[in-house]
C-alpha cells in the first residue's frame, strides 16, 4: 500500500486514498469547533492559502452565517490578488475522433455519431469567427485518436492559428487541453509556443475513475494523473488541473485536487496555473441526472469559495456549462477566467455564424448562450473589468516568475493596466455605443485607482494610443 508523499512522482503516493479518507473523517469531527473554523478564516485572510486538511474542514461548514463569511472572504482574497478583472477565453474544438470510452462525454468512442476534424480551411473559418467576436486567447480541445488526430495535426493547427492575421489583429495565445502524453511530446508542444497545458483529472477516486473510463488509453489512471509532472519536466511551466464535478463525492475530489496542487508545488517547484471546475452536463449518449453524485448549486458555491481560499494565487476557470444568472453569482466567489459565446462542437462557430459548416455533435450542452458582447456588458454592469490580456505569456511571466508576483499580490500592478488596455482595444474594434459607455466608466474608475502616478500616466498614454489606432500594447 502506497504511503502519502506529496513529493513522490507516483500517483498513488501524492493522491493517496487513505490520506483523503482520513482528512475527510478528521474534517467531519472538527467542523463543529467554532474556534477552529474562525482560526482557519483568519489564516485565509492573510492571503497565504490553506492546506488540504484545513480546506476540508471549511467544506463541512453548513451554518449560513459562517458560509456568508466564507463567501465574502473568497471575494476579498480574489480581488486582493487579481482585482476585479475577468480574463476572457474561448474553447476551439479541433476534432471529435476519440478512442476512449468515457461514459460522461459526447465524444465517447462507442457513440454512433458522425466524426470530423477541421481541415486548414475550416480551421481558418473558425478562427476568423472567434477573432471577429473579439477573442485573443483560445483553449484547443480534441479527442484522443493517434490515427485521426495525431500530435502532428495538433501542432500544425497551433502554427496555423498563430499565422492568421485579420483586420483587427490575431489570436495571441493558444492554450491546449489534450490527452496525457509523453515528455517528448510535451516538449514539442512547448516548442509550438503553447500557453497553459490543461488536463482534467475528471475524478481522483480511482474506482470511480475506472468505472466511467471503460476503455482506451485514458483508462490508465496512473499515467493520466502523472501527466502534469511530465509536462513540467518537458519545460511547460504553466499547467492546469480540473475536476468534473458529479462523477464522485465533491469533497473527496476537491481535497484530492488540492493535494495535486500541493504535490506540483513540492515536486516541481510551482503549483498549478489554473483550476477548472466544470459540473457534469448531459451530452450525446448520456443523461447527467443519472449520475448519483451531482453537486447542488449551494454546495458548488462552497467548493468555488473554498478553492479560492486554499489556492489564492491560482486562476479559476468557469465555462458556459453553468447558466447565466448562476455564473454571475460564482464570479463573486473567486472565478477569474470565463468563456463566452462558446461552441462545443467541431466547426461550431462557423455553423452558428452561418458560414456554411454542417452542425456537429457537441461535447456537452452549454447553458449560458450570451454573446461575448452581451456577456461583457453584464460584467461591466457588475463592476468587473473584462480582460483579453495575454501579456504574461509573452513577457515571460510564467511558472515561478508568475507565482512570485501572484502570491505577493504584485501581479495586479501589470494585470490591471493590461485589462484596461485590452478592453479599450475590444471597444475600439468590436464595441457598440452601449459597450463604449459602460467600458468607459469602468476604465476611468480603474485608472483612478492606480496608486503609482507613473504607472497611471503610462496607462493613460497607452489607452490614448489604442484610441489612435495602435494595438497590442502591454505592460
Amino acid at each position: 500500500m502506497a504511503t502519502y508523499d506529496r513529493k513522490s512522482l507516483e500517483a498513488g503516493s501524492f493522491i493517496n486514498h487513505e490520506e483523503i479518507v482520513e482528512t475527510l473523517a478528521q474534517a467531519r469531527a472538527q467542523a463543529g469547533d467554532p474556534a477552529l473554523v474562525r482560526a482557519l478564516l483568519d489564516k485565509a485572510a492573510t492571503f497565504g492559502g490553506l492546506g488540504h486538511r484545513e480546506a476540508a474542514i471549511l467544506l463541512q461548514v453548513q451554518d449560513p452565517m459562517v458560509l456568508g463569511e466564507i463567501f465574502a472572504l473568497a471575494r476579498r482574497v480574489k480581488e486582493h490578488i487579481y482585482g476585479r478583472r475577468i480574463v476572457m477565453f474561448a474553447p476551439l474544438y479541433l476534432s471529435d475522433y476519440c478512442v476512449n470510452r468515457c461514459a460522461y462525454c459526447g465524444y465517447n468512442h462507442d457513440n454512433q455519431i458522425p466524426r470530423r476534424k477541421l481541415d486548414s480551411g475550416q480551421l481558418e473559418a473558425e478562427v476568423r469567427v472567434l477573432e471577429r467576436l473579439g477573442h485573443k486567447r483560445l483553449a484547443l480541445e480534441a479527442g484522443e485518436d493517434p490515427v485521426n488526430c495525431p500530435l502532428d495535426y495538433i501542432i500544425d493547427c497551433i502554427k496555423t492559428i498563430y499565422s492568421l492575421k485579420f483586420e483587427n489583429g490575431a489570436i495571441r495565445r493558444v492554450n491546449v487541453n489534450i490527452a496525457a502524453t509523453t515528455v517528448e511530446d510535451y516538449r514539442r508542444l512547448k516548442d509550438a509556443a503553447i500557453g497553459t497545458y490543461v488536463l482534467f483529472q475528471e475524478t481522483y477516486h480511482k474506482p470511480s475513475y475506472l468505472a466511467v473510463h471503460k476503455g482506451g488509453p485514458k483508462r490508465n489512471y496512473e499515467y493520466h494523473t502523472e501527466a502534469h509532472d511530465r509536462a513540467m519536466q518537458a519545460g511547460i511551466e504553466d499547467v492546469g488541473l480540473g475536476v468534473l464535478y458529479g462523477l464522485y463525492d465533491y469533497q473527496y475530489d476537491t481535497v484530492a485536487m488540492l493535494m495535486h496542487a500541493e504535490h506540483l508545488e513540492a515536486a516541481q517547484g510551482v503549483g498549478p496555473h489554473t483550476l477548472s471546475v466544470p459540473r457534469i452536463r448531459s451530452a450525446a449518449g448520456m443523461v447527467a441526472k443519472d449520475y448519483p453524485y451531482l453537486v447542488s448549486d449551494e454546495d458548488f458555491k462552497k467548493v468555488v469559495a473554498v478553492l479560492r481560499l486554499a489556492v489564492p494565487y491560482t486562476g479559476m476557470l468557469l465555462s458556459t456549462r453553468e447558466p447565466m444568472g448562476y455564473r454571475d453569482e460564482l464570479i463573486t466567489l473567486g472565478i477569474s477566467q470565463m468563456s463566452a459565446g462558446s461552441c462545443t462542437g467541431v466547426g461550431g462557430y462557423a455553423h452558428e455564424h452561418k458560414l456554411g459548416e454542417e452542425e456537429s455533435v457537441p461535447q456537452f450542452e452549454p447553458m449560458d448562450h450570451r454573446s461575448p458582447s452581451d456577456f461583457l456588458k453584464d460584467l461591466l454592469r457588475g463592476g468587473y473589468i473584462p480582460s483579453f490580456c495575454t501579456a504574461c505569456y509573452r513577457e515571460g511571466r510564467t511558472g515561478d516568475r508568475f507565482m512570485r508576483l501572484a502570491k505577493t499580490g504584485q501581479i495586479a500592478n501589470v494585470c490591471q493596466p493590461n485589462a484596461m488596455i485590452t478592453l479599450q482595444e475590444y471597444v475600439e474594434d468590436y464595441g457598440d455605443q452601449e459597450l463604449r459607455d459602460l467600458a468607459g466608466k469602468v476604465i476611468n474608475r480603474e485608472l483612478a485607482s492606480i496608486i503609482n502616478p507613473k504607472a497611471r500616466e503610462v496607462t493613460e498614454t497607452y489607452l490614448q494610443r489604442i484610441r489612435n489606432g495602435e494595438r497590442d500594447l502591454r505592460f
